[in-house]
């Protein structure tokens, strides 16, 4: 019989519970009792402090699925493990002592890494072998921890304080897009909170990388708490296309603990995303931070202009009713539907547009700003996004000022 899977959760420094395999094809998770005695909150918004043992079929809890690596660390994950094929389960226990928020997994027995399997000879492999660490997303990336105002690789069992972001083959410009993007956002949303990041390099990774600092990360490096929008609807990973945007603002003005305010915020990030040509706005890239106050909206991240490759023509999440819908065929009626989905009043919805329109020459300028060289990347962003503006946006504020 082959052996079942297990490890220790903690939160924070703390023992939280246990995470098992059952026979089956079925897992599940209990909380320690001592952590049901502290007063440290649930591990996840679906995993509601209980002495109940919590079992799922065929796949993991959805919070710690979406804990695991995607794409190219997890592909460097497995082979590193030595395998062919490997599940979720033992991704995170090889690599889980580091992951998105608050959460860690410990494996008792540590599965031991076969660096030969992967190449000793590029630095991003070895960084992988080091750290163990887990974050989602397919662009590649690996973990860096800042000491004494200098970056290096973060080692197993470190705290990791930023994050790396590398070319890819599919997309070999994409640190240059995702910079320009953020760049762009800022301006269109100054009132916002965004990632700090910084185009850089870094010995031993190529040319110019994103480095990104985690906002779930202290400079003293605690960790802080946090939750994707696709853990919290309680999707697998590989469901994060799966849904509509109204899902999101249907979670905020239901769950205790939100601000209804937080929807009109969130309404104006996707905005720009459309404006700027983010049609990979998924489940993934965005997410809800655990505060004193309650459940806050983190810094917006992820932002890449996508729409200027071919193959991403196609928005991430079913829009005003409709999946699969082209960015090209995004019409002024759409969004304005969208901001009514989000029980957002057509003032409100007039007024989010007129804002947008205002920066408009401001998010040009910071474009061309931005970073040298890329005159090609920024025209066809310039460009995406004031076609975006004559076809998806600037009629709004006619159609609105006729019901105001």
């Amino acid at each position: 019989m082959a052996k079942l899977l297990w490890a220790k959760v903690f939160y924070k420094e703390q023992l939280a519970g246990y995470l098992r395999q059952e026979p089956g094809e079925r897992y599940s998770f209990v909380y320690h009792e001592s952590y049901l005695n502290s007063k440290n909150p649930p591990i996840a918004h679906t995993l509601p402090l209980t002495e109940k043992v919590v079992v799922t079929e065929q796949f993991l809890p959805a919070f710690f699925d979406n804990l695991a690596a995607e794409g190219w660390m997890e592909e460097a994950q497995r082979r590193l493990l030595g395998k062919r094929t490997c599940s979720r389960f033992e991704l995170l226990l090889g690599f889980g002592i580091d992951c998105a928020g608050a959460v860690s997994i410990v494996d008792p027995e540590a599965p031991p890494l076969y660096l030969e399997k992967l190449g000793a000879d590029d630095p991003k492999n070895v960084a992988i072998f080091k750290n163990r660490a887990s974050l989602s997303g397919i662009q590649p990336k690996v973990l860096l921890v800042e000491e004494k105002g200098q970056l290096r690789l973060a080692h197993h069992g470190e705290i990791s304080t930023h994050i790396a972001k590398l070319s890819s083959e599919a997309i070999n410009d994409i640190v240059y897009n995702e910079w320009i993007t953020l760049c762009a956002c800022k301006a269109l949303l100054p009132e916002d909170s965004i990632v700090e990041a910084k185009l850089d390099r870094f010995d031993g990774l190529g040319d110019e990388i994103l480095i990104v600092k985690r906002f779930d990360r202290t400079n003293g490096k605690e960790k802080i708490h946090f939750e994707e929008f696709n853990s919290l609807l309680n999707h697998q990973t590989f469901e994060k296309y799966d849904g509509s945007y109204r899902a999101m603002a249907d979670f905020v003005y239901k769950t205790e603990n939100c601000l209804p305010s937080e929807i009109y915020r969130l309404y104006k990030r996707i905005l720009v995303g459309l404006l700027l040509g983010n049609t990979d706005m998924h489940f993934k890239n965005f997410a809800l931070m655990y505060t004193a106050e309650g459940l806050r909206l983190t810094p917006n991240y992820d932002q890449v202009a996508a729409a200027i490759y071919k193959p991403y023509q196609t928005i991430a999440l079913t829009l005003d009713k409709e999946a699969d819908r082209l960015i090209t065929q995004l019409k002024p009626k759409n969004l304005i539907a969208l901001g009514r989905e989000f029980s957002l009043k057509d003032g409100a919805i007039f007024l989010a547009v007129a804002e947008l329109e205002k920066r408009l020459p401001d998010v040009k300028d910071a474009i061309q700003k931005c970073c040298n060289g890329q005159t090609i990347m920024k025209k066809n962003i310039i460009n995406f996004m004031e076609k975006r503006w004559k076809g998806s946006f600037s009629s709004i504020g006619k159609l609105l000022s006729k019901r105001l």
